[in-house]
């Protein structure tokens, strides 16, 4: 862990050389005015003062005072501009690698932990990289610097404060060891905070519907409870550690002021027969609180530094998840046509429950085949599969011949449009969520693909037209509003392979009148693959293909499949049926009415 946190560094090395100059210099400044002070101390205790010389240390302490704040200054912006560069990096990478996630990664890991890893994990990390480590460094340097003054001063005081390094060397095992526990268990639980509130606000009309306000309370209760707990116990660790310190400091200036104070009066204590001035003692005390100044300090960095490694362990166990779906190493681009063939596929979730069983079938390129079946047969996996979005157990599938292993992930997706159920949209613009930040797709093409799609039905009686504001996940729109910008934004993509996945189920027979009108006007030039339990919707296609359990039972056009009588012309009479009912009993109720 730490390799891999310091490996971020070697590309801003120089600075932290710099940074470490800069840091030498401020030690030095730092242990120096105590010196000159004490000078100035022994030159008033005189008996003919010189005053000149009294106000040339008091310029020099001056000069090192305005020398030292100006170095910590330039330390400090060229420490915070390296960290914040730092941190851009590691928090680009961790982006990067997320969304190299498959879907069933997506599942497996909530995403309040993704974004707690990518946003205050990675906070956590910048006093890491600007403060932590140079300042660990600088104290380190300060308390050696300091010794070595003492000594030059007075070794045998010297000894007396060396005597209690054993002490705070103990201290600091001990409160590292039990902190660095403490730490991990508090990112723990800020992590499963995130995770409850990014569920529980996203499902909040769901909670409100089911008036199960009250029982979600008690689990934010139960999740904020634990997470209070583990920030006190840090609280206490800490609370005990630096008190512990300051009292071996108060400690140690008693004695040497005791003993010091003694001796420079003439009276021998212990029989060390110190030989020291009042002004060396006022030295060596001012020497003695730069000492554990320092050491107090440290107990600050290492409080930052526990946390900072905590954050790291979760940052780099998201960077060790190895993506389910790469790219082969002899993966290429190539332009798609749309030819598709699966070859005895078997598919599943889960180990040995097949969703696909020894499915095979062929879609010629610029053929339209939907897929019929009921709730769990593997129609959504099968369109899944073309996208890569999982990778198949056996079998093969080939897109004009090719085996989609061998194609690169980018190229394969890239040349895929979706229309799903479910519409999400980006905050944003229209045009932004149309184009999906690709530049290179002007909006007069923008423009043109919402009239292809009749979307500009709507978007022509909007204040912006394609500029207006898209509200979070786009609640500003209607349902079917968001589908036909999602027609837009496929149909803009110019894909070669169109999957539409049950894209007109949630919207109004008028809304579904306008898609299917579209449809028929790029049905030509695309291959395109459909979902849809609307038996209606797909009375056009080339070929329907039924599943049942994961097998294929049935394949053909609609008429050869109702002449076969079997599980698609039950479907069909079904829903025939159904709607039938459905205008019997609208009639008669207008009747009454």
């Amino acid at each position: 862990m730490y390799k891999r946190l310091f490996s971020y560094m070697k590309e801003y090395w120089l600075r932290y050389v710099l940074a470490l100059v800069l840091m030498g210099l401020i030690v030095l400044l730092d242990i120096l005015n105590p010196y000159f002070m004490g000078l100035s101390l022994k030159e008033l205790g005189k008996e003919t003062i010189d005053f000149s010389l009294v106000l040339s240390y008091f310029f020099r302490c001056l000069i090192l005072i305005i020398l030292l704040n100006v170095m910590q200054f330039c330390q400090t912006m060229l420490l915070h501009y390296t960290g914040q560069k730092i941190v851009y990096k590691i928090r680009e990478e961790v982006f990067m690698h997320i969304q190299s996630f498959s879907h069933r990664q997506f599942n497996e890991i909530p995403v309040g932990t993704l974004v707690t890893r990518d946003t205050s994990d990675i906070n956590v990390l910048f006093q890491l990289y600007t403060n932590v480590i140079v300042n660990i460094l600088k104290n380190a340097a300060t308390i050696i610097g300091v010794l070595v003054a003492m000594f030059l001063l007075n070794w045998k005081l010297a000894l007396l404060v060396l005597a209690v390094l054993p002490v705070i060397g103990f201290l600091t095992v001990v409160f590292r060891i039990f902190l660095r526990r403490v730490h991990r268990d508090v990112r723990t639980e800020v992590s499963n905070m995130n995770a409850f509130l990014s569920e529980n606000i996203s499902g909040m009309k769901i909670t409100q519907i089911f008036n199960q306000e009250e029982k979600k309370y008690n689990e934010f209760k139960t999740a904020n409870e634990r997470l209070r707990k583990k920030s006190f116990k840090e609280t206490l660790t800490f609370g005990i550690f630096r008190p512990s310190v300051y009292l071996v400091y108060i400690l140690t200036v008693i004695l040497i002021m005791y003993v010091g104070g003694n001796e420079a009066i003439g009276i021998s204590v212990f029989g060390m027969g110190v030989v020291i001035t009042f002004s060396e003692l006022y030295t060596f005390y001012q020497y003695i609180s730069k000492f554990f100044n320092p050491i107090q300090m440290l107990a600050d960095q290492f409080n930052t530094l526990q946390s900072a490694f905590a954050a790291a362990e979760k940052i780099f166990s998201i960077l060790d998840i190895v993506p389910d779906i790469v790219d082969s190493e002899d993966a290429i681009d190539v332009e798609l046509k749309g030819n598709i063939e699966f070859k005895n596929v078997w598919f599943s979730y889960v180990e040995n429950e097949w969703i696909l069983k020894d499915v095979s079938f062929k879609v010629n390129a610029n053929e339209c085949v939907a897929f019929v079946g009921a709730t769990g047969a593997g129609k959504t996996t099968i369109l899944g599969l073309i996208t890569r979005n999982y990778d198949i157990q056996k079998g093969q599938i080939l897109i004009d011949g090719i085996d989609i292993k061998k194609i690169k992930i980018s190229c394969l997706r890239s040349q895929i449009g979706q229309m799903l159920q479910d519409v999400f949209l980006f905050s944003g613009t229209l045009a932004s969520n149309i184009r999906l930040d690709e530049e290179s797709i002007s909006d007069s093409k923008v423009i043109n693909a919402c009239h292809e799609v009749n979307a500009s039905s709507f978007i022509n009686k909007l204040p912006d037209g394609i500029n207006t504001k898209v509200g979070e996940r786009g609640n500003n729109l209607s349902l079917g509003q968001r589908q036909l910008i999602s027609f837009a934004r496929t149909l803009v993509h110019e894909p070669k392979i169109m999957i539409l996945d049950e894209a007109t189920a949630n919207i109004d027979t008028e809304t579904e009148k306008i898609i299917q009108d579209s449809l028929e006007k790029v049905i030509k030039n695309n291959t395109m693959l459909m979902v849809a339990h609307r038996l209606s919707t797909i009375q056009h296609a080339d070929k329907i293909i039924v599943f049942d359990h994961g097998r294929i039972i049935e394949s053909g056009n609609h008429q050869e499949l109702l002449k076969m009588k079997g599980r698609y012309y039950q479907l069909f009479m079904l829903q025939y049926q159904k709607q039938e009912l459905a205008k019997i009993t609208t009639n008669n109720l207008l009747q009454k009415s």
